[in-house]
């Protein structure tokens, strides 16, 4: 699912070429970026997160507003970021989803007398394998 958000971005007070990036549709959604360029990218994952864990909790996303109808002061600029929510997910979503597993007879047989749990099992052998790369 791709998503476009406005997002407004004010340059730092300081005058260092940095931005504050603001999402007025996504509350308390705010991050910075020392250039333009990390700003966009910071605007972009910050605004991904929020959205991704509003819909892992079941709440519904607020509809993006029309970026032309923000007011924003001297050197601001608004534009829409676009958001990919798919790829975000796949790299940093805790929603558990469902896999198959086969597995002989025999194996399984062994694995639930000694009441051992395949998911978890699954889980922090893959863990410890990402953790070492």
């Amino acid at each position: 699912m791709k998503l476009t958000y406005p997002a407004i971005f004010k340059p730092f007070s300081d005058g260092s070429g940095g931005f504050v990036v603001e999402f007025p549709d996504l509350p308390g959604c705010v991050t910075e970026g020392k250039t333009l360029v990390e700003a966009i990218e910071m605007g972009m994952d910050a605004a991904s997160g929020w959205i991704l864990g509003e819909l892992e909790d079941g709440v519904q996303i607020p509809k993006a507003s029309d970026y032309k109808t923000f007011q924003v002061g001297e050197n601001e600029l608004t534009t829409l970021l676009l958001l990919d929510l798919d790829s975000y997910a796949e790299r940093y979503g805790e929603k558990a989803i469902r896999k198959n597993l086969t597995i002989p007879a025999w194996l399984n047989t062994f694995a639930e007398k000694n009441h051992i749990n395949f998911s978890k099992l699954l889980q922090e052998t893959l863990l410890s394998m990402a953790q070492s790369k």
